[in-house]
């Protein structure tokens, strides 16, 4: 371990936060190696944990947790160094023993650090996409957004965002596209802690990655601090000889460090005599050293290094986006240190008990919180007077903001699209809570997702004023692109990862800074694909937040097939905490998004997966998918049953009669394609029901709800899709039909076992108009009406 205090700090700190790293290193090992190989593995499957990954973060993490972090600082710890993140947490007994010893185990700590699956203080989830790292500059933006606004509560102190990264994390593409947005946004208070261990999952990274890394960062305006050498390196480089010694490590190739390190003390003094040959001074500096010391040294790289983690992350004091490139070695103060299979390896019975004794710990006290420290209660008087510490909950409240209802916008023709642009605008003339509380965001399509007259009457956000040039030059235009800190617009460019990312962020708000925002995120329907990790990564966070998809569908047919979205309503079906909607019309969507302001909001514990409804006591986000295509609006007035049909997911737009022969379902736009074949089939028969599906998604999980509440013995459990299908004889059929792929309604058929024909698209489509592409898939209201006859057509024979 390191021996800071030999270049002289009188730092108190240092000897407290070097017994605790040892001991989040041993507890953090132990924990993989029980799980491995002590406790009893019933299925035989691996079960992981990785110990390498974990030791090189062991002394950088008890520096930060220990000795620098405030309790409104923010952490994305690296996924695989969660063991030594859950050892922290039960040092400070925020964490339990049962969950350590069931670490990978159902109910235990988490392989990665999970806001809703574990129970200890994780502030942000992490998983093995680098998605964490870019996920606290926007945290950070919504920080300075949050604190802009004259109705925040700026008692609080401004909290820094800090993501500890693997080296090999720096592959992830979304790490360099925030980057130039923070760049943009003026990022502030963030930090980067890279783990530069110089090796990945398969071996040694690339010569010259550090010199790439620090480019890219300078090139963002952003602070660079390297931690190469810890204290007893710049010790030794003061001696005499000390700079030679320091000129072979600087040059020394990565393969080449690991692998000494690997080998130890005496392979190091082979090396460095073999290389460096009789140079009088440094020869005596090496000669001078046991094997054990010489191996000490140089493993004293910055990373490890209490004293230099210290100084520098305390010498960082501006808010200036700041990356500390900490030179590790992967596996420290383990056997496995500087292999290059080390990433899945794990240490033998025999080397963990090595391990053991060298931590000075009792076999049967392996668990034992301060087992084998020299001084057990100063840690703990230490413990206690830690700034991070804190008693008060980290994870913060903040109150419900009320709905003003449904606004609606008129009958006649006219899109979602349209309506949802002329909804929030009719919010955003309002004097509420809820109108404040919103920030709506975009990658590069607001005006063409229908945002423009909300941001050209709340603003776009920037720290800083920026006028409107075009409109300053006297230019017509309509855009107001005004910037101001009180603007609720945050203008994102084009990549959809950052809008996802961004949404987590601001969705998580009441959480992270105690202030409730309600964002609303839009893009086109088909690039919802290009963000999908970031997107199921804030659902699985729980952060709460309106996504509105426009244009969508075929009925986007003049872009071509690649513009064409197919399979994003499965993706609805499909995402948990996301509820998913495709209103036909504009009335159906202002009761959504009024209740989609509540639903976002929700917070209550009932059991998700047994509820009548899976998450609508623990609310969750929403996801709108809407079209540019105009229909003819119905004229009526939405009342209590229509609004709960439209909330479940379906309603009769066309009642069934006992002698329905055949229902045509449809979601979203082809409500005009339905309506038409229905009447074509009315002129001579009077059986032909109509089912407005408003969310195959609600449908298709309170279905599933139902089925699991009478397995678990509530036989009176009912879905509302039961209670509609149960309208219709037996021997009536259905239609269902989507300008998407089939099976997201498909399934309606085995609800209660009606024949089902299923209408939808299954292909790339191509150019043309929307005539083209409903006739060339099969879903114009006369493939409908074919479809609906083939049915009505063997039950009339059989009559006869």
């Amino acid at each position: 371990m390191d021996q800071g205090g030999m270049s002289g700090s009188t730092d108190t700190r240092i000897a407290p936060i070097e017994a605790l790293t040892r001991k989040s290193l041993w507890l953090s090992n132990w924990m993989i190696h029980h799980a491995n190989h002590i406790r009893p593995n019933v299925d035989g499957v691996k079960v992981g944990g990785h110990q390498a990954s974990s030791a090189s973060m062991a002394a950088i993490m008890a520096t930060l947790y220990f000795g620098v972090l405030k309790p409104e600082d923010r952490v994305a710890v690296k996924p695989h160094a969660a063991p030594v993140f859950h050892a922290i947490q039960y040092l400070f007994g925020k964490q339990t023993l049962e969950k350590l010893q069931n670490f990978r185990a159902f109910g235990g700590a988490q392989s990665y650090p999970s806001r809703t699956k574990d129970t200890d203080d994780v502030d942000i989830s992490t998983g093995s996409v680098g998605l964490g790292v870019a996920f606290t500059a926007f945290a950070s933006l919504i920080q300075d957004y949050v604190r802009a606004k004259p109705w925040a509560d700026k008692s609080r102190p401004e909290g820094r965002m800090v993501a500890l990264v693997g080296d090999a994390e720096l592959d992830e593409g979304n790490v360099y596209e925030c980057l130039l947005e923070g760049w943009k946004h003026g990022l502030r208070n963030t930090w980067w802690v890279i783990d530069y261990n110089r090796q990945s999952l398969d071996g040694v990274v690339r010569e010259g990655l550090y010199d790439r890394i620090e480019a890219i960062f300078r090139a963002f305006d952003w602070n660079v601090v390297t931690l190469k050498y810890g204290a007893l390196q710049r010790a030794a480089f003061a001696e005499p000889g000390g700079d030679r010694l320091k000129k072979w490590i600087d040059a020394a190739p990565n393969a080449v460090y690991s692998a000494l390190m690997f080998r130890g003390g005496a392979a190091w003094r082979e090396r460095l005599n073999d290389e460096i040959g009789d140079q009088g001074d440094v020869t005596a500096l090496i000669a001078r050293r046991s094997d054990a010391e010489l191996a000490e040294l140089m493993a004293n790289l910055g990373g490890h290094c209490t004293q230099s983690l210290l100084e520098q992350f305390e010498a960082a004091g501006s808010d200036k986006p700041t990356v500390f490139i900490a030179y590790t070695v992967k596996g420290w103060a383990t056997p496995l240190a500087g292999h290059k299979d080390n990433h899945a390896g794990q240490m033998t019975g025999a080397q963990i008990d090595t391990l053991r004794q060298s931590m000075r710990v009792r076999e049967g006290h392996e668990w034992d919180k301060f087992e084998g420290l020299a001084d057990p209660a100063a840690i703990e008087r230490f413990l206690a007077e830690v700034p991070f510490n804190t008693t008060a909950p980290r994870r913060l409240t903040s109150p419900a903001v009320a709905t003003i209802g449904p606004q609606l916008v008129g009958i006649g023709a006219t899109s979602t699209q349209t309506a949802f642009g002329k909804i929030l605008d009719a919010i955003a003339k309002t004097d509420s809570d809820l109108a404040r509380r919103i920030i709506t965001t975009s990658p590069d399509v607001t005006v063409s997702t229908n945002l423009g007259t909300w941001v050209n009457r709340r603003n776009l956000y920037a720290a800083r004023e920026m006028v409107d040039v075009f409109q300053k030059e006297a230019i017509p235009s309509a855009q107001k692109w005004r910037f101001t800190p009180e603007g609720q617009h945050l203008e994102l460019g084009i990549a959809e990862m950052n809008l996802f990312l961004a949404l987590g962020a601001a969705g998580l708000s009441h959480e992270l800074f105690g202030e409730r925002l309600l964002p609303i995120g839009t893009l086109y329907d088909p690039f919802i694909s290009r963000g999908l990790d970031a997107l199921n990564y804030a659902c699985y966070q729980d952060a709460r937040f309106l996504l509105v998809a426009t244009p969508s569908g075929v009925s986007l047919a003049g872009e071509g097939g690649a513009h064409q979205s197919i399979a994003s309503p499965l993706v609805g079906m499909a995402q948990d905490g996301l509820a998913s909607f495709e209103p036909a019309f504009a009335d159906e969507l202002s009761v959504i998004m009024d209740w989609a302001f509540d639903y976002m909001q929700r917070s209550g514990d009932a059991r998700p997966d047994l509820a009548d409804w899976p998450r609508d006591v623990t609310g969750g986000s929403v996801y709108l998918r809407l079209s540019t295509r105009s229909i003819e609006q119905p004229s009526r007035s939405v009342d209590k049953a229509l609004s709960d049909g439209i909330i479940r997911g379906a309603y009769w737009l066309k009642p069934p009669t006992p002698q329905c022969e055949v229902v045509i379902a449809y979601q979203g736009v082809l409500a005009s394609e339905a309506i038409a074949a229905a009447a074509a089939i009315g002129g001579d028969r009077r059986n032909v029901a109509i089912l407005a599906v408003t969310s195959a998604d609600r449908l298709n999980a309170g279905w599933h709800a139902a089925q699991r509440a009478r397995l678990h013995g509530d036989h009176s459990a009912t879905s509302h899709i039961e209670t509609l299908l149960a309208e219709i004889p037996h021997r009536a059929g259905l239609v269902t039909a989507i300008d998407a792929h089939p099976a997201t309604l498909g399934w309606l058929g085995s609800v209660l076992g009606h024949r089902t024909i299923t209408l939808g698209v299954e292909h790339f489509g191509q150019t043309g108009t929307v005539n083209d592409l409903y006739a060339h898939f099969g879903i114009d209201a006369a493939a409908i009406e074919n479809a609906a006859r083939s049915i009505i057509a063997p039950h009339s024979r059989h009559g006869h």
